[in-house]
């Protein structure tokens, strides 16, 4: 998957580069490459990754989103964020199991899933890089502007994000609506062995399909706008707020030790984010200058970068199994409220402090003491 239009050039090769990899402009152009090859790659490989992503996926942003249910009413800004991401890769990764399917034989799910599956796919994707890059910005507000930022962040928190994050998000998935389908693929157009021939008859996909005049147009700007929109943009947010929350905690010597933790989760944040998405974009944006005929295309480019998608794809969409651990797991509010959440015997105690904080006013301490909580989360 390809973010919109790349959610199914990767699965099956042989058959997918009828309207996305040749951008319908030159069918025998993956004949001679062998691409059965990578299709067979990606029927073992797709499938075993995106199932442990969709099992790690559930279990770890499922628990925050029972645990953020669970408090109700007394959520900080950072727990709203957390649910908003949660929520986000939960929908992203229920759509995996689908993709693994379509991976291994063929689409069996019919039109309106087809569909469906693709909306879903796009809104969660793009909201779910969107919504760290607000968590980078409520970061940089609680740690740098600490004491007058409560209004700013909150608003942000309560409904900012709609417009910012989910209303983008949607409007995305547009071109799903109108252009994803169900389309069933013979075998004459392709390079088969007798046993690829046998299963390439009956084989049906689901993807984008562009008008024939139109294709490569589309498919190139829709791949620029998912570089752009979901890693460009929000990757500069996310390393500009962390880069100047860094350096505001290297000054001073006051709480060095919680300094020093709040750095080293700061990096941390930083290079998961890039080590996840890097590759992976790099990857789509030298595809898309081959289709373009910008850098010269051989057999052997063409393999080892369709292999590199696929590979820096799955590593990608892992990110939705770390942001539980990286925002929600490490922070010591959090672990606290999953053990009132699971443990009946501690949910007294809980809600009375949870109801004493309430009712405390807001000061530059406490402030401090949410800016520290979301670092360490």
């Amino acid at each position: 998957m390809e973010g919109i239009d790349f959610a199914y050039d990767f699965f099956d090769n042989s058959t997918d580069n009828i309207s996305e990899e040749s951008g319908d402009f030159d069918p025998d152009y993956q004949e001679p490459c062998g691409s059965a090859l990578s299709s067979d790659f990606n029927k073992i490989f797709l499938p075993t990754v995106y199932g442990i992503i969709f099992v790690l996926g559930i279990i770890g942003n499922g628990l925050v989103v029972v645990v953020m249910g669970y408090q109700k009413k007394v959520k900080t800004m950072t727990d709203k964020y957390r649910l908003h991401l949660s929520v986000a890769d939960l929908l992203f990764v229920l759509t995996l199991p689908f993709w693994a399917v379509d991976a291994v034989k063929t689409w069996y799910f019919g039109s309106f899933l087809c569909v469906s599956v693709h909306m879903i796919y796009t809104l969660n994707l793009y909201s779910s890089v969107l919504i760290l890059a607000f968590i980078s910005l409520d970061r940089y507000l609680a740690v740098v502007r600490a004491t007058n930022s409560q209004a700013t962040r909150k608003l942000l928190a309560s409904r900012v994000i709609y417009v910012g994050v989910w209303l983008p998000a949607a409007i995305l998935t547009v071109p799903d609506l109108v252009f994803a389908r169900v389309q069933n693929v013979g075998s004459s157009k392709f390079l088969f062995t007798d046993e690829s021939v046998e299963t390439a008859d009956s084989r049906t996909i689901c993807q984008r399909i562009y008008p024939e005049a139109t294709s490569l147009i589309w498919t190139v700007i829709f791949r620029f706008q998912h570089i752009l929109v979901g890693f460009i943009l929000p990757g500069l947010v996310i390393l500009i707020c962390y880069c100047i929350i860094i350096a505001k905690l290297s000054q001073g010597a006051k709480g060095q030790a919680l300094k020093k933790k709040a750095l080293k989760t700061t990096v941390i944040l930083i290079l998961c984010f890039f080590s996840c998405w890097l590759p992976y974009c790099v990857g789509i944006f030298l595809d898309t200058l081959m289709m373009l005929n910008v850098v010269p295309v051989s057999c052997g480019l063409q393999q080892a970068v369709e292999k590199w998608i696929s590979i820096t794809e799955a590593l990608a969409y892992f990110h939705c199994c770390l942001n539980p651990i990286l925002y929600a797991f490490l922070g010591v509010k959090f672990k606290k409220s999953a053990k009132s959440a699971l443990t009946p015997n501690s949910r007294s105690s809980q809600k009375v402090t949870l109801m004493a904080k309430k009712r405390g006013p807001i000061s530059s301490v406490s402030t401090e003491s949410e800016s520290s909580s979301v670092l360490s989360s």
